[in-house]
């Protein structure tokens, strides 16, 4: 029974045909069938994380500075004034860890992860991407600021720790954190600064 398991698991997902008159399939069709990234049925589109990859979402501010840590083809998207960083999938598990060993683990950080069974909404494929044209972005709605490339090497460019950074391609995920967590705390205090109207829009997340 067991072997039969992962013989199966091994087994790729079938592809789902495209119905060019069902809302959205394009664009479905693209991340599973272009990018080989679980999507979740219905709308609005969301993938799931975990399977692929894992999400660190920060203050797009902190972020900026954090983009000098990736790799030139690192997907990176943008939602409202947050910035969504794609992670190796497992990674999720590991910050708390990592932040705790870089002593940040008792610092109150505006950060969240989303790894095995969480969802992210999708962005809007980039342009040229799809067939046809896409529908217009809603405000707030996410946005690639830096879209995944073609075909399905896009995990030998996401942070990783360094145990699993296939030699050496991937960027260092503790450095990265290094530099969000220092981002982030930088964006706290300024926005302390400015007064509750401000700091109390988000509410961070504590590592501790």
């Amino acid at each position: 029974m067991a072997g039969s398991v992962l013989t199966t698991s091994a087994v790729p997902l079938p592809r789902r045909p495209l119905d060019p008159d069902a809302p959205g399939t394009r664009a479905r069709h693209w991340y599973e069938n272009d990018l080989d990234w679980p999507t979740v049925p219905g709308q609005p589109l969301r993938l799931r994380t975990g399977v692929r990859f894992d999400v660190l979402d920060v203050p797009a501010e902190a972020g900026t500075e954090a983009l000098r840590r990736l790799a030139p083809g690192s997907p990176v998207a943008l939602r409202g004034d947050r910035m969504e960083l794609l992670l190796a999938a497992g990674s999720a598990e590991e910050v708390p860890g990592v932040l705790d060993w870089l002593e940040w683990g008792a610092v109150t950080l505006d950060l969240r992860l989303l790894g095995a069974g969480d969802t992210v909404e999708a962005p809007p494929p980039p342009a040229g991407a799809v067939m046809s044209g896409r529908a217009g972005a809603v405000q707030g709605a996410a946005v690639w600021l830096r879209p995944p490339g073609p075909g399905r090497g896009v995990e030998a460019l996401l942070p990783a720790m360094p145990a699993v950074g296939r030699g050496g391609s991937a960027p260092d995920l503790v450095r990265l954190l290094d530099t969000v967590a220092a981002q982030c705390h930088r964006v706290r205090l300024r926005r302390s600064c400015a007064g509750p109207a401000v700091s109390g829009r988000n509410q961070p997340l504590a590592f501790s």
